[in-house]
């Protein structure tokens, strides 16, 4: 099948759903993270391919508060969450008109368990969900809050720490809830007592609690249909997991990898999902990583289900933006900015090439366009399929323009480390859209692995930990990537609590804002939340 005629008919499906979901779905424009069940079409000649800070910006618009939380669309009105506070005493959450770039409405909430803030943990990471009615938000600090969309007025609101114990983490949380009808799904992963959440939207009660075994984790749930019926699919430290929305009960279980404790597990192809696993800080993980990249095909069988190894990738490791499908390619971005390009069946390597920086946003297929949102503020936009084609290069702030925002940050660059002004003006060049054929430097044979060795945050700063009745590691009885050199040992030894402070006061925060941290699209434009800030791309700027 032609790329042309893979694109026809993603879009054709795409339709189907559309008008099948229309009655009660009709204005979920992108109602939760990274999109799910989302129902409007987005046509890619309606956004923009290009945009620098004074071209094709609709409005920017300060959010009240910080966070790392992706925006979530109903309609014509977006909704961020935020945490406030040295603390983090205050969750707020935001409505904000896409026309205009005004606040509709704004409300705050008492955390659930107050925490210190800081940029080595997440900072109202968990993406909301809306659908007509609602806004369900959930927080690091265990609070979980329902909210009428419309006014803005609470429904409800609960704690999480106080139902089922306070959260043991040090990485924080950052997992999104996702729904299906009248529920929301959330799952709890951390170093104490573990689970998998279902709560009515309309009242806030809990419908069911599954057990899940501890681990550290970032990750977040996806609602995948499995041979027809929507399962919750868990991919986080230790294991990937089917449930069964209905009741909670687990369907199948696959626990031959680890350090897969950032990424969303999405859609490959049919009864096929993509995992992700990163190396993690000081590349304490590396070896987990390198096994545990792959897509996984989910077998019905009389007896259940049965978890298959479709393919693995062959080098591509990630960081928090989860792989992903686009009309029949899969596509990794590891921590150097490196594109990998798998077909999706076969897991046949397209492309391995140099694209950018660094991406926290995972990666958003649209049409013939791949948008590769960076972290330090470039979005690099590819031609959809196995050819690697450069489209655009956008920048979405002046570099020379962000102060340092805390004491001991670097200055000047928001997201991105200090450059020389050589490589900022080189970074500046790329405002304008790039040749169609211009080619990115191409990764050399082992740029995946050698430039995979630093990533800027502790996505999973641990070894896996011993677990009753489940593999201590997925590479269990290799040779460890540093196994019998003392100084690599030391060197990939994860950083306590005290390092971790030591390294914030010398200045070793590669994460101060603002950095791309979330995006959603709507039907004419492209939402960038940047840590305090909300940005509106879209073609000519103003409606």
């Amino acid at each position: 099948m032609t790329i042309h005629n893979r694109i026809l008919l993603s879009l054709v499906i795409a339709a189907v759903v559309q008008l099948s979901a229309l009655p009660a779905m009709g204005q979920a424009v992108w109602p939760a993270f990274l999109g799910q069940g989302k129902t409007q079409e987005t046509h890619v000649d309606a956004l923009p391919l290009t945009w620098s800070p004074s071209k094709n910006v609709r409005w920017k618009t300060t959010i009240p508060g910080k966070g790392q939380s992706s925006p979530v669309v109903w309609g014509d009105t977006a909704y961020v969450t935020s945490i406030a506070g040295n603390m983090k005493e205050t969750c707020i959450v935001t409505a904000i008109s896409i026309t205009t770039g005004q606040q509709e409405w704004s409300r705050e909430f008492e955390s659930a368990m107050p925490t210190r803030s800081n940029y080595f943990q997440s900072r109202s990471a968990p993406t909301p969900v809306v659908d007509d009615n609602h806004v369900v938000a959930f927080f690091e600090t265990g609070s979980l809050v329902g909210i009428n969309r419309k006014t803005g007025n609470t429904a409800w609101q609960r704690s999480l720490t106080t139902d089922y114990g306070a959260f043991e983490s040090t990485i924080g949380l950052a997992t999104s809830p996702v729904q299906l009808h009248d529920r929301v799904f959330l799952m709890i992963d951390h170093e104490g007592e573990s689970y998998l959440l279902a709560v009515d939207k309309l009242s806030g009660e809990t419908i069911w609690r599954t057990e899940r075994f501890s681990r550290k984790s970032y990750a977040s749930p996806s609602i995948i249909d499995i041979n027809g019926s929507p399962q919750i699919v868990c991919s986080s430290d230790g294991s990937v997991d089917g449930y069964d929305p209905k009741t909670g009960k687990q369907l199948w279980t696959f626990e031959e990898l680890g350090a897969n404790s950032s990424n969303t597990p999405l859609l490959a192809s049919k009864d096929s999902v993509l995992i992700g696993a990163s190396p993690g800080m000081r590349d304490v993980n590396m070896a987990d990583a390198r096994e545990s990249n792959l897509c996984l095909r989910i077998v019905a069988q009389d007896d259940g289900f049965k978890p298959q190894v479709q393919w693995k990738s062959e080098k591509a490791v990630t960081t928090f933006a989860s792989p992903m499908a686009h009309i029949g390619y899969a596509y990794w971005v590891t921590n150097a900015g490196v594109v990998f390009c798998y077909e999706v069946e076969s897991g046949e390597l397209m492309y391995r090439k140099r694209a950018g920086e660094q991406c926290w946003v995972t990666p958003i297929g649209v049409g013939d366009r791949v948008y590769l949102f960076g972290k330090g503020g470039q979005t690099t936009v590819l031609a959809a399929g196995p050819d690697f084609r450069v489209l655009a290069e956008n920048e979405l702030w002046d570099l020379d323009s962000i102060p340092a925002t805390d004491p001991g940050q670097f200055s000047g660059r928001g997201g991105r480390p200090p450059a020389s002004d050589a490589a900022a003006k080189n970074r500046g060049a790329s405002l304008t859209a790039a040749s169609p054929d211009a080619q990115p430097e191409a990764a050399g044979p082992d740029d995946a692995e050698s430039e995979n060795a630093r990533p800027d945050v502790a996505d999973s700063d641990a070894e896996p930990s011993q677990r009753p009745g489940r593999p201590a590691s997925a590479t269990a009885g290799k040779p460890s990537v540093t196994e019998g050199n003392p100084a690599d040992v030391a060197k990939a030894k994860p950083m306590d609590g005290k390092e971790i402070e030591a390294a914030r006061t010398r200045g070793e925060n590669r994460f101060a804002d603002p950095v791309q941290y979330g995006v959603a699209l709507t039907a004419d434009a492209i939402l960038i939340r940047t840590g305090s800030q909300l940005h509106c791309i879209s073609k000519g700027g103003t409606k």
